[in-house]
This record gives structure tokens, C-alpha cells and sequence, in this order.
């Protein structure tokens, strides 16, 4: 079948009752969570991901897809009202989002980012539809070495895009495997690193490790913050843009779509670059730059569109190769692995169910966050009126329960509590600790690649320089070390250049 008809069976799937529920469920919990400050799309994750696991797998997927990019919408809401970013990849939204909140064209603001990433999300969706089968074709062909180079390079980018200092990154992707090796031996089932305590036979709950370095230590710093100002709401006349704003709101639109798009295939490039990338665009294209800063349509439209367009394409790493390209989808890679089901090239053939099915909730979450997003505005104002220390105890119960239900584990309450205070303090002095996670998701993989080549080697080592995969892969790895080191070296010269 062409993908055409393949998407038509997946909107069948999608279409149930069940499912359609779920979408609503896991977009209306994005949102929320996009536009309280401080949570975001990996503590909101995070904490319904235990109620997946007695869900059917396409269900439970379609609902953490949901909470993903429903985030992303609900992000801009604080960013416009409050200029305070409900979530990283918001940022950029502040700068002329709340500027034209403050000349009393917050409602438009409101529905010009609604409509965007409306725009940016659908054609991102489409984009995925078309390349996914033909990549996944591609990777069919990669063997055990090359795969184990491949998930080397996905934590090298990490490291090379990260916002923190490149040795506290490399520092946290070596925390991530090392917690990936406590437990038993999935070959030879000797154990690792448990001293004695079962409870780590099957190695360090991912749920209670999740839920704690990113639910528990996020509102720990989020008690530290006020918020003073008090957000009004637009009424209904207030939300259309005139002729004007909608006319130049178009092209950014559609370029902020191409930009964000591109970026999010590559993993380890986050929302956070695809929207700064737009905004420098359509400020270099502006015939007004001057008006940047200052409410400028443009300066709106596109990064908002191209944070929703990377969230598409981020999904194509994850279901095609199976790398999570950014630490929410690696959330979303150990639903599928609680399931049994791992996301690669074969995901196409074996679980046809899923992947179309997942695509074509996508295409009715993101109507559904229109309209949620515009008539319901009120609601998520109010919402952000709630005071965290009233909040954060409800969130606290909520992940504890979520975690206690996985295994009914009270160690694994310890291993959350734990892991709550460490990202606290880890992000006190400046660690970013997503990519622990990532590491943690992709270090089972990347060793059992590695010791199944090793295998069909009878031990030798020249396997990873052997096919023409994993010498593509190697040479993709040595241009990104040079590129880096030269990059570095170039960035110190001018340093010193300007001193």
C-alpha cells in the first residue's frame, strides 16, 4: 500500500473512541503543563507515563505524542501574558509576543502562535509521512557495528549542542550509562553494581528515575519563583488579528515550517535552536529589523511555527532509527520498550497499527489544540493564577502514585526521591540533566549492538571499520570531532582577539 492509503487505516485507528480520548487527554495535559512555569513537556510526560503501561500500546503512545507536542502549544500562553517562558523552547516568544500583549494585542498574539504551530505541526506531520518509509527502507541495511557507531554519534551530538559547558554534558552522558549498567547482565545475567539489593535486578526504575530528576527537581526550583504579575484574559473579539497581522504573519509561517522541520531530524538539535534560527531569519528578511523586540508579527510567527515543525520531525529519528533526538522523545522510546516494541526500521512492517495510527492523531491533536488553545484560553489563565505551593503537592502525590503504580515498589519512592533532590542540585550548579537521560535510554542499545557485532566477529574488533554503512558512520563521526575541536579553537582566538 502507498502511504496514502496507509495513513486512511491509520485515521481508522485513531478514530476510536478510545483513542480520540486519549489524543484530548494527552493534548489537553500538554498544555497545561506547557503553560504552568517550570514544568514542561518532560516532567508532564514523565508523570503519566506509568498509566501507560496497562493501556494498549497505540493508545498509550497517541497520549505521551499528545502531552509532547501539546507542551509546545501551551508553552507560549506565559511567554505572550507574562513574558515568562513556559518552557525552554518559548524563549524566543517573550521577546515580541508579550510586546504586543502589552499594546493590547495579547489575544491576537494568542491566536497568531495557535494557528503557527498549527501550521508548523501539520506540515511537519506530512513531511514524516512521506520520508519516514523510504529511511526506514535505508536502515533496514545497518548492521549490529554500524548501529552501535550510530547511537555513539547521537550522544557525541549531545555533547557538541548542548547549552552547558561541554565537560559537564560529557560528565552527565557518563552518569546516564553507568546508571544503565546496574542490574543483571541481559546476556549473561551476572550482576552489575547492585551490591546486594534485588530490587536493582532489573536495573534502576526509568519512571522513578524520570519523574524525579525532571517532575520533583522542576518543582523544587519552581517554589523559588513568584510570579507578581497576574495575566489577563482576552475576550473572544480580541483573539482575531487584523488583515494586516494575518497577512504578515503568512510567510514566517511557512518558513518558520521549512526551518523547524530540517533542524529536528538532526538529533540533539532541541526546539530551543530551531526557534532562535527563525528569528534571526526573519529579522535578516525584514525591510523593518527595528520593529524586533517591539511586537513584530514576524518575530511571533516564526519561531512559534518552527518550535511545533521540530516537533514532528523530531519523531522521525525516534521511529526510524530509533534514537530519541531530544530528551522528550526518549520518554516516548521507553513506552514502546515497556510494550516490548522497539522503534527502528522494522517498527513500518511489524506494527503498522502504530506508526499510522500515531500519525494520524498527530494531524487531529494539533486541531484539537486549536481548539483548545483559543476559546479555553480563560481556563489556562486561571490555571496560571494557581499558586505553585498549592500546586505542588498535588504534583508530588500525583508522581509518587504514578511511580508506585509501575512495580507497587516502596524503593522505587526512594529512587524518585533521590533522583528529585540530585536534579535539584544538578541544576543548581549549572548540569543539564537531559542528557543523562538520553544516555540512560540509548546506553542498553548501544552495548548490546556493540557486543552482538563483537559476537559475529568471534571478537573482532575490525568489524566497526568493515561495510559501508559503518564507515559512512565513522567518517560522520570524525567530520563532527573536527568540526567541533575547530570550532572551538576559532571561538578562543577571537576571545582573545577581543581582549
Amino acid at each position: 500500500m502507498n502511504a496514502f492509503e496507509q495513513l486512511i487505516g491509520g485515521f481508522a485507528t485513531a478514530l476510536s473512541l478510545q483513542n480520540i480520548f486519549l489524543c484530548f487527554v494527552g493534548v489537553f495535559w500538554g498544555t497545561a503543563v506547557g503553560v504552568l512555569p517550570g514544568l514542561g513537556p518532560m516532567a508532564g510526560m514523565a508523570l503519566l507515563l506509568p498509566l501507560t503501561f496497562s493501556m494498549d500500546p497505540t493508545g498509550g503512545i497517541i497520549m505521551l505524542t499528545g502531552i509532547f507536542y501539546g507542551a509546545m502549544y501551551g508553552g507560549s500562553t506565559t511567554s505572550i501574558l507574562l513574558r515568562i517562558p513556559g518552557e525552554a523552547a518559548s524563549i524566543v516568544t517573550c521577546l515580541d509576543g508579550h510586546e504586543m500583549a502589552k499594546k493590547g494585542r495579547a489575544g491576537a498574539a494568542l491566536t497568531i502562535a495557535a494557528v503557527g504551530s498549527w501550521v508548523g505541526g501539520t506540515l511537519s506531520i506530512l513531511g514524516l509521512m512521506v520520508l519516514a518509509p523510504y529511511l526506514s527502507d535505508l536502515m533496514l541495511a545497518v548492521g549490529p557495528a554500524a548501529e552501535a557507531i550510530l547511537m555513539l554519534i547521537a550522544l557525541l551530538i549531545v555533547t557538541t549542542v548542548s547549552n552547558g559547558p561541554p565537560i559537564k554534558t560529557f560528565t552527565m552522558i557518563a552518569l546516564g550509562l553507568a546508571i544503565g549498567t546496574i542490574g543483571l547482565d541481559s546476556q549473561t545475567a551476572d550482576a552489575r553494581f547492585m551490591f546486594g539489593q534485588l530490587d536493582l535486578a532489573s536495573g534502576m526504575s526509568f519512571v522513578a528515575l524520570a519523574i524525579g530528576m525532571f517532575g520533583i527537581s522542576e518543582l523544587l526550583l519552581s517554589l523559588k519563583e513568584k510570579i507578581d504579575e497576574r495575566p489577563k484574559t482576552p475576550g473572544l473579539r480580541e483573539l482575531i488579528p487584523t488583515k494586516k497581522e494575518a497577512r504578515e504573519s503568512v510567510g514566517p509561517a511557512l518558513r518558520g515550517s521549512g526551518i523547524g522541520f530540517a533542524l529536528g531530524i538532526i538529533p540533539g538539535v532541541s526546539h530551543i535552536v530551531s526557534t532562535f534560527v527563525s528569528y534571526a531569519v526573519e529579522k535578516k528578511l525584514s525591510k523593518h529589523p527595528e520593529e524586533f523586540g517591539h511586537g513584530a508579527v514576524a518575530g511571533l510567527a516564526g519561531p512559534e511555527t518552527a518550535n511545533n515543525a521540530t516537533t514532528g520531525s523530531a519523531m522521525i529519528p525516534l521511529l526510524v532509527l530509533g534514537i530519541p533526538a531530544i530528551p522528550s522523545t526518549a520518554i516516548l522510546l521507553s513506552a514502546f520498550q515497556n510494550h516490548g516494541i522497539q522503534p527502528g526500521p522494522l517498527l513500518l512492517t511489524s506494527h503498522p497499527e502504530i506508526f499510522w495510527g500515531l500519525i494520524a492523531s498527530m494531524y487531529i491533536g494539533n486541531v484539537l489544540l486549536v481548539l483548545l488553545n483559543l476559546p479555553m484560553v480563560g481556563l489556562f489563565v486561571r490555571l496560571l493564577r494557581t499558586p505553585m505551593s498549592y500546586l505542588a503537592p498535588i504534583v508530588v502525590l500525583l508522581c509518587a502514585i504514578g511511580v508506585f503504580s509501575e512495580k507497587a515498589s516502596p524503593f522505587d519512592l526512594y529512587v524518585m526521591a533521590g533522583a528529585g533532590v540530585a536534579g535539584y542540585l544538578l541544576r543548581r550548579f549549572g548540569y543539564d540533566i537531559a542528557p543523562a537521560l538520553l544516555a540512560l535510554v540509548l546506553g542498553d542499545r548501544m552495548e548490546s549492538a556493540f557486543r552482538s557485532a563483537l559476537t559475529i566477529s568471534a571478537g573482532d574488533y575490525g568489524i566497526f571499520f568493515a561495510g559501508t554503512a559503518a564507515r559512512i558512520f565513522l567518517g560522520i563521526f570524525a567530520v563532527i570531532v573536527v568540526v567541533t575541536i575547530v570550532s572551538k579553537i576559532w571561538a578562543a582566538r577571537r576571545q582573545r582577539a577581543a581582549r
